[in-house]
């Protein structure tokens, strides 16, 4: 039986991995797509400690892999739709080969929320996208909208600028979420420009999106702006469903831990974006990483 399953390979499940290892622990790291998460999707990574210069996330990401692959640990491709536990261990179901661990580390990160409005679906991979990185390769010289404030829409805004003719924020408020410096760039970019107290109500178009029909949520005027694509980042939704019968989790679907990140479950951990209160950082999640595997390996090795 495996003393620490980690299911999922970003920076958080990264991190544990190296962590228990060095404790000793027999460990096995799961993964249903490509290590890194959503640090995939991150064009440019300026704020990660010990790199002063720009790294990409896929870059940093690499970087991650090849230190975990020293401590013996390989990221295992097993897509685990529910664990159970199974007197004193846990079943992950899903895993054809040791399906049984000691403890279990939830790592499994979030994913974009859709804005559920008409045309959404039908567009999605015809010029709505909800990543910049990914796709914004697709529409240089083109224009584009963005639909959010917070840190991902300015971050990924300013990444578009320099690929797009033109980048028009829609937010719903009348100021920015995003961390000052970031709404500053935004600001001084003369390719962004800004469209406030708005939402989307719908896209159209015909083989591809051709504009978004836009409401004010002051005015509730409605109008039309045509554009070339569609990017949107209004948050995210945490992929705790594998537990959701298992833990407690808060309204949002997020993973209620304690201060050492342990659930309402002994022996389940959990740490970055799926858990609550996390900041959503890069940093945070190799933190809880750290946290998470040494409260693990304090129940597996019989401490408290």
């Amino acid at each position: 039986m495996t003393d620490l399953a980690i299911v999922g390979a970003g920076p958080a499940g990264l991190s544990a991995s190296i962590y228990a290892a060095r404790a000793g622990l027999s460990v096995r790291l799961y993964e249903k797509a490509l290590p890194g998460g959503q640090m995939n999707n991150t064009e440019s990574v300026e704020n990660y400690l010990g790199f002063p210069g720009v790294l990409s996330g896929p870059g940093l990401i690499e970087q991650m892999v090849q230190h975990v692959r020293r401590f013996g640990v390989e990221a295992r491709t097993a897509d685990i739709c529910e664990v159970r536990q199974d007197g004193e261990a846990f079943e992950l179901v899903g895993v054809k080969d040791d399906p049984r661990a000691r403890s279990v580390l939830i790592a499994t990160g979030s994913h974009p929320r859709l804005l559920g409005i008409p045309g959404e679906q039908e567009f999605t991979g015809r010029g709505v996208s909800y990543c910049a990185t990914c796709d914004g390769f697709f529409f240089q010289n083109r224009k584009v909208v963005v639909i959010g404030g917070g840190d991902a829409a300015c971050e990924e805004s300013l990444y578009l600028a320099r690929i797009c003719d033109r980048v028009t924020i829609v937010h719903r408020r009348d100021q920015l979420r995003a961390v000052d410096i970031l709404q500053r760039r935004c600001f001084e970019n003369p390719k962004i420009e800004f469209i406030w107290d708005t939402v989307p109500v719908e896209f159209s178009g015909d083989t591809a999106v051709r504009s978004v029909r836009l409401r004010n949520v002051k005015t509730g005027a409605e109008s039309d702006l045509p554009c070339d694509g569609v990017f949107v980042y209004i948050g995210n939704i945490p992929n705790s469903g594998i537990v959701r019968d298992l833990v407690a989790l808060d309204e949002g679907g997020y993973i209620m831990v304690d201060l050492e990140l342990s659930t309402s479950i002994r022996g389940i951990v959990a740490a970055g974006d799926v858990r609550h209160k996390s900041y959503r950082q890069i940093a945070a999640a190799v933190g809880d990483g750290c946290v998470a595997a040494l409260t693990a390996a304090r129940w597996v090795l019989g401490g408290i």
